[in-house]
């Protein structure tokens, strides 16, 4: 027989057993709220490969004819990227407000190496074996130059210092979607070809770049909420979704040219002033 009162009491001590591993745990190994949200932009980047895949690449290599398929599944992979880039942006602000765990920084790389280095890769190479006019190969090593770009570029993030605010080369989700923008636009394959190494140029680049917060991080997601309709649109071939789509990838890789002008002409406005002020010194 078992005496009630006894299994009580080893229920007891096996609940405060259990309490104390959980106090005892290491802090490393602890995720916070930010930490579960960066693992949602890796599981975006996941499937965005695998829709990429399975949508587009597959149908084309066993000859299947289902367009519509294609479509589908092109929208579906830039959206858990556009996904991706919403989780990015809330672990941070949540880590700021909130604690951070240990690991996580080290789990914000990984993850955007994820979702903004290995899938737009992967888009721009499978781009380069379904487009017409593509050089497998040719695509095959702009798509490497991709990758290395945000690798070194997440690299340079976690050892290099820079002042409150700003970026030191085009942020990773802002790249891969200014990437993905490029193919959809659909233009001859040399001029895509170039645009694309010189957004990974300008991701390992010394240009600044302000970072999301405040009234710059609301534009930026309503921006990623109104490309994410525009690409609903495109996919379900609703009536101006092509042109639609195309306004915004067009606007979404001006803004990405037109920031790094804006940096430098600062820059050459600084060190203009700084000459101006180094001879007024030396006036008697």
């Amino acid at each position: 027989m078992i005496d009630p009162d006894t299994q009580a009491g080893w229920a007891a001590e096996a609940e405060a057993e259990e309490e104390d591993d959980a106090e005892d745990m290491p802090l490393s190994l602890r995720l916070s709220i930010a930490d579960t949200l960066t693992l949602g932009n890796a599981t975006c980047g996941f499937m965005a490969v695998y829709f990429t895949t399975t949508g587009i690449l597959i149908p084309h290599l066993t000859g299947s004819d289902e367009s519509g398929m294609a479509r589908h599944s092109a929208a579906t992979a830039v959206i858990l990227m556009l996904a991706a880039a919403i989780f990015d942006l809330f672990d941070g602000l949540v880590a700021r407000k909130l604690r951070s765990s240990p690991m996580g920084a080290e789990l914000d790389n990984l993850s955007d190496l994820i979702s903004f280095g290995l899938a737009p890769a992967y888009f721009v190479l499978v781009y380069g074996m379904v487009a017409d006019d593509a050089h497998q190969r040719v695509s095959a090593l702009a798509a490497v130059v991709v990758l290395l770009a945000v690798v070194l570029r997440l690299a340079r993030f976690s050892c290099v210092t820079m002042k409150d605010g700003m970026f030191q080369g085009m942020p990773s989700p802002f790249g891969a979607l200014t990437v993905i923008s490029i193919v959809l636009l659909e233009l001859p394959f040399v001029p895509t070809l170039l645009a694309i190494i010189g957004v990974a140029w300008l991701m390992v680049s010394r240009v600044e770049y302000p970072k999301p917060r405040g009234i710059l991080a609301v534009a930026m997601l309503s921006w990623i909420v109104a490309a994410m309709g525009l690409l609903a649109a495109w996919a379900f071939d609703a009536p101006g979704g092509q042109l639609l789509l195309q306004t915004g990838c067009a606007l979404q890789v001006v803004t990405g040219a037109v920031i790094p002008l804006f940096a430098t002409a600062r820059r050459v406005n600084t060190f203009r002033g700084n000459r101006r002020e180094a001879r007024a010194a030396q006036l008697p």
